[in-house]
């Protein structure tokens, strides 16, 4: 058997590149929503209001808690909920 077969060295290889990459997300997006909180929320918003349009409003409650469920979420990644309104 090969080591990558036995989950060696070229399976830590690429776990330890895929955390390197989430983490570099990650950071651009706390980043992000840092500086663009305001216009993320905004978006967010827009986007509920676009998807009750198109679904005659039968699903306000859920597309409401979704975006504010959403916004929470972005704005805790760097463990303060200041950013986005």
């Amino acid at each position: 058997m090969t080591a990558a077969a036995q989950g060696g060295p070229s399976h830590s290889l690429r776990w330890g590149t895929l955390v390197g990459f989430l983490d570099d997300a990650k950071d651009k997006l706390t980043d992000a929503v840092n500086s663009q909180g305001d216009k993320i929320g905004d978006a967010l918003d827009k986007a509920a209001d676009l998807a009750s349009d198109k679904t005659g409003g039968k699903f306000d409650a859920k597309l409401e808690l979704g975006a504010e469920k959403a916004k929470d979420a972005l704005d805790s990644l760097d463990g303060k909920n200041d950013d986005i309104s």
